[in-house]
C-alpha cells in the first residue's frame, strides 16, 4: 500500500479489482479541513472513467507496472504497432488504450510503454513532440490588428492546432502533448 502523496499521471491503481490509470489529478490544501487530491482516472479493462477524491494520507493500491521503451511504428486497423527498442519485437495496442493520445503519434515517435502482467496498459508521450508544418494559410494582412494573432495549421500527421501567423509550411513546431498546444517554433 502506498499513500496519497504517490499519486501522479500514469500510475495505475487498484480500486474495486479493478486497474485505473490516472489521468490526471489535483492536490488541494483547503484553509479549514484537511487536504486531499483529487484524480480523474479510466479502467484499463472497461475504459469507464472514474473521478475519486484520497483524504490526504490515506492508503492507496498502486499497480507496480513494467516500462518499456518503444518506438511507433503505423496504424494497424483498430491498433498501433509499436517496436520494444530492447527486443526489436513487434507490438499491436488497441486504440482504445491509447485513446485522445493517439492523435499525437508520428512515425519513428520514441514512447514509453506501461505494463502490468504483460499487458499493455497505457503508453507515456514524451511532453513535447516535435512536427512539420504540412499545411499553413498564408497571414492575411490586418489580422494582427483585428486581435486574431493564431490560425489553424495542418501537421504531418493530420493533427490540427492553433498556431502565431508567422508560422508557415514546413516550419518546424514543438506542440505539448499534455495540453495539445502550439510551443514554439524549432530553430534549424
Amino acid at each position: 500500500m502506498a499513500e496519497t502523496s504517490e499519486i501522479k499521471k500514469g500510475v495505475v491503481i487498484r480500486h474495486k479489482n479493478d486497474l485505473f490509470i490516472v489521468k490526471d489529478f489535483s492536490f488541494v490544501n483547503p484553509g479549514k479541513g484537511c487536504a486531499f487530491t483529487k484524480t480523474k482516472m479510466k479502467s484499463v479493462t472497461t475504459e469507464r472513467a472514474l473521478e475519486i477524491t484520497y483524504k490526504s494520507g490515506e492508503n492507496v493500491d498502486i499497480v507496480q507496472v513494467q516500462r518499456q521503451n518503444m518506438q511507433y511504428l503505423y496504424m494497424n486497423g483498430e491498433f498501433y504497432s509499436f517496436m520494444i527498442k530492447d527486443t526489436y519485437e513487434t507490438i499491436d495496442i488497441n486504440k482504445d488504450v491509447l485513446a485522445e493520445d493517439g492523435k499525437f503519434l508520428k512515425e519513428g515517435l520514441d514512447v514509453m510503454g506501461l505494463f502490468h502482467e504483460n499487458v499493455p496498459v497505457a503508453v507515456d508521450l514524451p511532453k513535447k513532440v516535435q512536427y512539420e508544418v504540412a499545411d499553413a494559410p498564408p497571414a492575411v494582412k490586418g489580422d494582427s490588428a483585428s486581435g486574431n494573432v493564431t490560425k489553424e495549421i495542418g501537421l504531418e500527421n493530420g493533427l490540427k492546432v492553433h498556431a502565431p501567423i508567422f508560422i508557415k509550411d514546413g516550419d518546424q513546431i514543438l506542440v505539448n502533448t499534455e495540453t495539445g498546444q502550439y510551443d514554439c517554433r524549432v530553430n534549424e
